[in-house]
């Protein structure tokens, strides 16, 4: 066993070295390359439209583009369009006539990742004084301190639903007999309702996130349709709906009567239903920008999914050797979920590796930006949790072989229940780090 610690400890040391040593350059939000008229310009007649120039196609996205005159007043005269054969360009069209004054472009974008980008870019017309902003140009993102702290935090809430959610691979394959068990249903009950409540969150928060505004602003009907135009909404819908699913097929297969025929049918379902909720945070995550996408999501999906498996079977655990359960349920139990927990650290691993390699732009980016720190903190976590899960599986499989395979779990349950505590607990800070990670960009 320590010579199995060791190995995957080096793992976790390769994915660090590969992540590092050898990092790419990397994906980040969306940013502006150009406009016409360009920022501080100063022209001697007024422009028909204004038009931008982005990193990536993000479509048309109406009300992104907003012209004012010094008073404040918006001289835009038609929505967002592409004016050309380029898809990064967008433009918009401006009343006809324009008198002498500066103007003030205001955009505001969300990137394929789902972040929001905004800034402005001031130009004058005639003669007269160019008012700026302090914030020309500038890719940050001005969310809303409430609301950008309830994103977030709600995006941490939908990574322990998941989590939780993927228990039911630890019921179904691990612990048939859990599927009668009160606590172990409760826990995927939990999930559901955590992953569903998280999703219409995430949903109405997205607008006021985008648009930087407080939260008193979730249910403005603007906002909630321009969520509805952009892939990220559609996505958190599809979600909800796959969540709606996964409830009732989970119902289904926690059920002592059902069929063996039926029961392989939802699984298949209930396999299908997982993947797509998967998808969706993958592909509204930092993977999607990266210009091998389907590398990069296909690797975010394999590490989201082996968390969810990985964890969502450690909580399981606990709960089978919180009170006293019979050691001929326990031990097959540990026994099938060992090479599963260990395949699902190998594949968060390679697939960690892979992701930041993609994402880390930098050696210097480690200590230098706030991505590169809360990646190593993550990454700390990671290691730390897998020195706890290693010791108390020991201090289990101590317990049962200590009675012969019969009688109860008598492991030393008060350390038992301190390390799978500290367990719970380093699961709950690293999804929280890797929830700040989704919502910050990596070469911030």
């Amino acid at each position: 066993m320590t010579r199995r610690l060791f190995a995957l400890l080096a793992l976790v040391a390769a994915w660090f070295g590969v992540a590092v040593l050898a990092a790419a350059p990397a994906s980040a939000h969306v940013e502006l390359l150009a406009s016409n008229p360009a920022d501080g310009a100063r022209l001697t007649s007024a422009p028909a439209l204004v038009s931008v120039t982005l990193s990536e196609n993000i479509g048309i996205q109406p009300n992104s583009i907003k012209v004012v005159d010094q008073q404040g007043t918006n001289v835009v005269s038609g929505p967002v369009f592409q004016p050309g054969d380029v898809a990064e360009q967008v433009a918009v069209e401006l009343e006809p006539d324009l008198p002498d004054g500066s103007y003030l472009v205001e955009y505001a974008f969300v990137s394929t990742d789902s972040h929001p980008v905004r800034g402005t870019i001031a130009f004058v017309i005639g003669t007269g004084p160019l008012i700026t902003s302090a914030g020309a140009v500038s890719a940050s993102t001005g969310t809303d301190p409430v609301t950008d702290a309830l994103f977030t935090t709600f995006r941490w809430g939908s990574f322990g639903g998941v989590a939780l959610l993927g228990g039911l691979v630890f019921v179904l394959v691990c612990r048939p007999a859990g599927r009668a068990d009160p606590a172990a249903r409760k826990l995927i009950t939990t999930g559901v309702w955590l992953s569903a409540v998280t999703a219409v969150a995430g949903f109405l928060l997205q607008g006021p996130y985008v648009a930087g505004r407080g939260v008193g602003a979730v249910f403005d009907p603007a906002l909630i349709e321009a969520t509805l135009r952009v892939a990220y909404g559609k996505l958190l819908l599809l979600r909800l709906a796959a969540i709606v699913a996964l409830a009732v097929i989970a119902r289904k297969l926690l059920a002592a009567d059902q069929p063996e025929r039926l029961r392989s049918r939802y699984e298949n379902f209930g396999m299908a239903a997982a993947f797509i909720v998967m998808l969706s945070f993958s592909a509204t995550g930092h993977a999607v920008a990266d210009k091998i996408m389907f590398l990069s999501v296909s690797a975010d999906l394999a590490h989201f999914g082996a968390m969810a498996v990985w964890v969502g079977g450690l909580i399981q655990l606990a709960v089978l050797l919180r009170g006293k359960y019979p050691a001929d349920e326990a031990e097959p139990a540990l026994a099938r979920f060992h090479p599963i927990a260990t395949w699902s650290i190998v594949i968060m691993v390679v697939s960690g590796a892979y992701l930041g390699f993609r994402l880390v732009p930098s050696v210097e980016a480690l200590w230098t930006s706030a991505y590169g720190i809360v990646f190593l903190l993550k990454l700390t976590g990671f290691a730390a949790l897998l020195l706890v899960a290693n010791l108390s599986r020991n201090a289990v499989r101590r317990g049962i072989a200590g009675r012969g395979g019969t009688g109860v779990v008598t492991a030393d349950l008060r350390k038992l229940r301190v390390s799978v505590g500290v367990e719970v607990l380093i699961v709950a800070v690293v999804l929280a780090l890797a929830a700040a990670l989704s919502s910050m960009s990596p070469t911030g």
